[in-house]
């Protein structure tokens, strides 16, 4: 399928989306979100998903230049706006069966804050840099940026980013763990696609359990949790990958994952 403001291309398992709006530094438009949410959920063929942006950014943020019905603006413009787009987006990429890398380049802010650290694997060009703009603006996080931020980097780093609307450099994030890794800019999409092969090659099923489990692991008692990772090694246990990862194990050989 053809999208106005994203790009999906799928190939050999891993599925790429772009975020395309390059003369706007890829501003998350309520069509994009949507195109966003209609992507994730119809990636046939893929094991693994990567996201970045066209051009020079990642994602600017919402995009606050949009008029008419189209418009974020104004408390009312900007609950609907994440209660029917950017929110059940995030929702969908948090909820995706399978690993999901962002690669950034230059600026993730506001929700392309969001969106970017939305990936289990987060690489930042050495240009990338990750900003809390609403403060600038008089608003406030959204995006789930205020749920995921403390948990990442604890309650002072969180309230830095939040209460100062500071840029966060690629270097300064992978210092705090906010990132996984910082790479040369030239070199970003070649580690993405890298670190994206090997995830598209290993037990899918288990990365998917493994995703809801973190998820889940933020809110749960400790009783609770071990429960979940009970329930979540039925499932995995019950795949063709453990299977044939046992059988590998006692044959002395590397297992070959189907994603079954």
């Amino acid at each position: 399928m053809s999208y106005e403001t994203i790009t999906v291309e799928v190939s050999d398992q891993i599925a790429t989306i772009t975020l395309n709006r390059p003369e706007r530094m890829n501003a998350c438009s309520l069509d994009m979100a949507g195109e966003i949410n209609d992507a994730v959920s119809s990636l046939a063929g893929a094991r693994c998903l990567v996201i970045t942006g066209a051009g020079r950014g990642f994602c600017s943020g919402a995009d606050l230049s949009a008029r008419g019905e189209r418009s974020i603006s104004g408390g009312e413009g900007s609950y609907i706006a994440l209660t029917r787009h950017y929110n059940p987006m995030m929702v969908n990429l948090a909820r995706l069966n399978m690993p999901i890398i962002t690669a950034v380049n230059g600026a993730a802010a506001g929700v392309g804050c969001s969106i970017g650290l939305a990936g289990d694997f987060v690489i930042a060009g050495r240009s990338g840099y990750f900003l809390q703009a609403f403060v600038n603006i008089g608003l406030v996080p959204d995006g789930g940026a205020s749920w995921m931020l403390p948990r990442m980097v604890g309650k002072a780093r969180a309230t830095e980013m939040m209460m100062l609307g500071e840029k966060i450099s690629a270097e300064k994030a992978v210092d705090w763990g906010l990132i996984y890794k910082m790479v040369e800019d030239d070199q970003l999409q070649a580690e993405a696609r890298a670190l994206a092969t090997r995830l598209a090659n290993g037990p899918t099923v288990s990365y998917a359990v493994m995703r809801k489990s973190i998820l889940i692991a933020m809110e749960n008692s400790y009783s609770e949790q071990l429960l979940a990772e009970a329930e979540g090694q039925r499932i995995a246990a019950g795949s063709a990958d453990a299977a044939e990862g046992g059988m590998a194990f006692l044959e002395k050989r590397k297992p070959a994952f189907k994603g079954q």
